[in-house]
């Protein structure tokens, strides 16, 4: 029996940057009805509060969600209200470090964009990300610039001997995460089972980017089921097949 399934954000719930949809939020509602749930990501926390938590209600089922932003790097529990477990924050010094690292890469591989749409580099706390196009993008563009991550698995395969006592992972459709050496969606599955008591068996993890390099496989790694998904509509036949095994009334499976 799975107690706790554990979703990527961007490309797995919702397109990225953008509101999980309608039907996203029913079959959402159902999961954590009946099963603990958590997601974890590359955005920060404004980001979850954006594209998911508004759009589910306020209510004591919320102690069924766990918020892992910045790749795990941060950990969010539903008390009264959401409140901060830990963050794993980089210093100034690792940030200035990154961030001059990162752009000498890019300019090394010669993946500056004709046109951007905000800022490229985000500080996010406990993690750096790079949006090749820019943190506000249309998402039309961002699908077209790298499709098959090999614009960043080159800038990738710089950082890894530059900045090597770093994480350097690929996420969404245009970003690159980089946190400290081990925090990671791994690391986050670890606290997660650590925290609610949970074994590696009893998780299922869900995510677009399980592949070496991408910023689901450290979930993959550390040791728990995993399923690729292709998009988020994928994810929801996921989650209604889920709900209808641990559903054992059928409340929630009903009209799916």
């Amino acid at each position: 029996m799975k107690k706790l399934i554990v979703f990527d954000l961007d490309g797995t719930l919702a397109e990225s940057k953008s509101a999980i949809d309608s039907e996203m939020a029913k079959v959402f509602i159902a999961l954590i009805n009946v099963v603990k749930v958590a997601i974890i990501s590359g955005g920060d926390w404004p980001q979850f509060e954006k594209q998911v938590l508004v759009h589910l209600p306020t209510n004591k089922m919320l102690k069924n969600l766990y918020i892992l932003p910045t790749c795990g790097t941060k950990f969010y529990t539903y008390k009264k209200g959401w409140e901060m477990l830990y963050a794993e924050d980089l210093t100034p010094g690792e940030k200035t470090k990154i961030i001059t690292s990162l752009n000498a890469a890019v300019e090394e591989q010669g993946f500056k964009p004709e046109k951007t749409w905000g800022e490229q580099i985000e500080d996010r706390g406990s993690q750096i990300t790079f949006s090749a196009l820019g943190q506000e993008a249309p998402l039309a563009a961002k699908r077209e610039w790298d499709p098959g991550f090999v614009k960043r698995k080159k800038i990738q395969s710089v950082l890894s001997k530059t900045i090597p006592e770093f994480s350097v992972n690929l996420g969404g459709t245009t970003s690159i995460d980089i946190t400290k050496p081990g925090i990671d969606k791994g690391y986050g599955i670890k606290k997660l089972k650590r925290i609610l008591g949970i074994k590696k068996r009893e998780i299922i993890f869900i995510g677009d980017a399980i592949f070496p390099g991408g910023n689901d496989y450290p979930a993959q790694e550390a040791g728990v089921i995993s399923i690729c998904i292709k998009d988020p509509n994928e994810t929801k036949r996921v989650i209604q097949g889920i709900i209808a095994c641990l559903d054992n009334r059928g409340k929630y499976a009903k009209g799916f």
